[in-house]
């Protein structure tokens, strides 16, 4: 069990590229969680974060999220997506399952806020969100997961619950220090706004959605 107050949650020993940067307990509305920041540099702007809840236990099959920052939908509520519901249920499922929910600044499938917002552009002239970021000469899905199994290795994690539905998360962890040994479900009702992108998802990109 980890002490609430405690100058960190485990020892920092980690020689990777994610470095534990710094940490302070933070009340929010689905309980405490101590958050840790990770980064490069130690003055970094926009570091990875993880949520961790203070009664997590490392040697267990730990229930993790990992979500990639999305400041339309995270934090203004954009309904074009179901990024902020996602984050949202997933608090309170790593909140009730003493877990980690671990948040990384790859904003729009790692092609950022203002590619996002132009991709968004074509999207309303009828593009999907692949067709859209195609046009743009951009990846599909840009985002990378090596960090965040740096970051579980650093908390003592060897095994995990994850709560996706991207089939790529599941693959990007086969060869890594961190076994998924099983995966939750988070699923979203749609809205009129984001079933079409959701759709999308689900058919070209095999996210498990069921729609």
């Amino acid at each position: 069990m980890v002490v609430l107050g405690a100058p960190s949650i485990i020892p920092s020993t980690s020689a990777t590229a994610a470095v534990r940067r710094a940490e302070a307990l933070i009340p929010t509305p689905f309980g405490d969680f101590r958050m840790l920041a990770y980064a490069d540099e130690p003055d970094a702007y926009a570091p990875h974060l993880a949520l961790v809840h203070p009664e997590m236990k490392p040697d267990t099959e730990v229930i993790v999220r990992i979500h990639s920052e999305c400041i339309t939908g995270d934090l203004f509520g954009s309904k074009r997506c179901d990024c902020g519901e996602q984050l949202n249920r997933s608090m309170r499922i790593v909140s009730a399952g003493k877990g980690i929910l671990i948040y990384l600044r790859q904003e729009g499938r790692g092609i950022g806020i203002i590619n996002k917002l132009k991709a968004y552009q074509l999207q309303d002239h009828g593009m999907d969100t692949i067709q859209a970021n195609v046009h743009l000469g951009l990846e599909i899905d840009a985002r990378h997961y090596e960090v965040a199994q740096e970051m579980l290795a650093d908390l003592g994690i060897s095994k995990i619950q994850l709560l996706t539905n991207n089939p790529e998360k599941i693959e990007a962890f086969e060869n890594g220090p961190v076994e998924v040994v099983r995966r939750l479900p988070i699923i979203i009702d749609p809205g009129k706004e984001n079933l079409a992108y959701l759709r999308t998802k689900e058919i070209s990109m095999g996210h498990w959605l069921k729609l």
